[in-house]
């Protein structure tokens, strides 16, 4: 499908506002931010008086821009070489004020004739989330972010001293979580939970559910802020799926709740836990779907390692009523439920792109509900005990050979995003899958942060 719900253009004299609240807030610089198909996010700034330009016909930049690797080598494709240029324009409907004298807006590809590159992750995700609309149904997507704090030369923090879930844990880190909730909610980045995760210097922040397009950028902009407070403090923060060999995996766990007319399609009907008709389709379509899309949602590298079982990563396509082991983990609308019954993919780490990971699970939910998928029945123990549950690919190799066969990606996502998407993580794949977790983990460790 093509890139088809335009970016939002202000008027002249809505950027004049804009400006002059910038101005009076104390804004110097304009940070613009995409995600390429590594899942690192690549910036350019501008000066304030600029914003205007960077809006309305944007700052060149090269097609591979979205085939720069986690190594930072490039890997060309036919669609993508040395010759061509792009526009990266700012969307400053979305913008946001970060203080230290700078504001944030996520930017898109268009062509130098101001069309929506189709190699837009963005982009894509705007028009996807429009076609749903179109189509009657209404998401609200909310994001979980798993990272790991270290010292400032990348060491891991001393083990001896970490309690997994403690009030210890949070305690020894209360004035770097205290000044990252205040910046996020300065931000307008609505923080639902910030605790202690499992694995030592691990943090989980889960963000508040919103729709599609919002939800992605909320990540973005508290990806980034994670990492201005880490600073801060004399820290670093990864977001790599392994940071640490023998440690936790970060997941980036994506929520997901379906309306049509008003009216919820995971709860309030017939079926399984509240189930509608529609709902049961949709989670089916998730189910059936995830192993051809892992390579979109755990594509990098470093994702297999993570994804392993008994280590609550979601590695097998089934589903299952409050299950961490199955990738689908259903929440039923319960009073315990405030934002009522969602679907959790616990496959997702951070090494994906946001806005494509939002796609592709928006866009096997819709297939299902397009298809009348029949739910497979419930995994209700360790689905490593359970034959009927499937593994999802074990290795990078594996889930990208089931992505590039996959004809619902390219029908979602365009022939130019699964190419790119393709070629980089090929990249990886060649130049460093024969290594070792463990020199993975030391190597790339910081390739996803901002």
């Amino acid at each position: 499908m093509p890139i088809t719900d335009p970016m939002p253009v202000l008027t002249g004299t809505e950027h004049s506002a804009h400006l002059a609240e910038l101005t009076r807030n104390g804004v110097r610089v304009l940070i613009g931010t995409v995600v390429d198909m590594a899942g690192v996010t690549r910036a350019k700034t501008v000066p304030v008086r600029r914003a205007d330009a960077f809006h309305a016909t944007g700052m060149g930049a090269s097609p591979t821009w979205n085939v720069f690797c986690i190594d930072n080598a490039i890997a060309f494709t036919d669609r993508l070489g040395v010759v061509g240029d792009l526009r990266l324009r700012a969307d400053l409907t979305a913008l946001r004020t970060i203080g230290g004298g700078y504001a944030w807006a996520p930017a898109e590809f268009f062509t130098q004739h101001g069309l929506p590159s189709p190699g837009c992750a963005r982009g894509r995700l705007r028009s996807v989330q429009a076609a749903a609309e179109a189509a009657g149904l209404t998401a609200r997507v909310g994001h979980e972010l798993e990272f790991t704090l270290t010292d400032r030369d990348g060491a891991s923090l001393p083990r001896e001293r970490w309690q997994a879930y403690g009030l210890g844990a949070v305690l020894d880190r209360g004035g770097l979580l205290a000044d990252l909730a205040s910046t996020l909610e300065a931000a307008a980045v609505p923080v639902e939970q910030l605790h202690a995760e499992y694995g030592t210097g691990q943090f989980e922040l889960s963000l508040a559910p919103a729709a599609p397009l919002d939800a992605a950028d909320q990540v973005t902009l508290a990806r980034l802020l994670i990492g201005q407070v880490a600073r801060e403090h004399g820290m670093l923060v990864s977001f790599s799926p392994l940071p640490f060999d023998g440690g936790a995996g970060n997941g980036a766990h994506v929520h997901l709740s379906l309306a049509r007319d008003g009216g919820p399609l995971l709860s309030g009907g017939s079926g399984p836990y509240g189930l509608t008709e529609q709902g049961a389709a949709a989670v089916a379509g998730i189910v059936d779907g995830l192993p051809r899309m892992l390579g979109v949602f755990a594509g990098s590298v470093l994702s297999a390692a993570r994804l392993r079982p008994g280590l609550w990563s979601g590695a097998f396509a089934c589903w299952g009523l409050e299950n961490r082991e199955a990738a689908v983990r259903l929440l039923a609308a319960t009073p315990g439920n405030p934002h009522g019954a969602n679907v959790e993919l616990k496959c997702v780490d951070p090494s994906a792109n946001v806005y494509l990971a939002t796609c592709a699970v928006l866009a096997l939910a819709r297939d299902g509900i397009e298809r009348k998928a029949l739910l497979p029945a419930e995994v209700r123990t360790d689905p490593a005990a359970d034959p009927s549950a499937v593994r999802l690919p074990a290795t990078q190799e594996a889930a990208l050979d089931a992505l590039e066969g996959s004809a619902t990606a390219r029908a979602v996502l365009g022939d130019d995003i699964v190419s790119a998407l393709l070629a980089v993580r090929r990249h990886e794949q060649r130049g460093y899958g024969g290594m070792s977790p463990a020199a993975l983990a030391e190597r790339f460790r910081f390739a996803w942060s901002s």
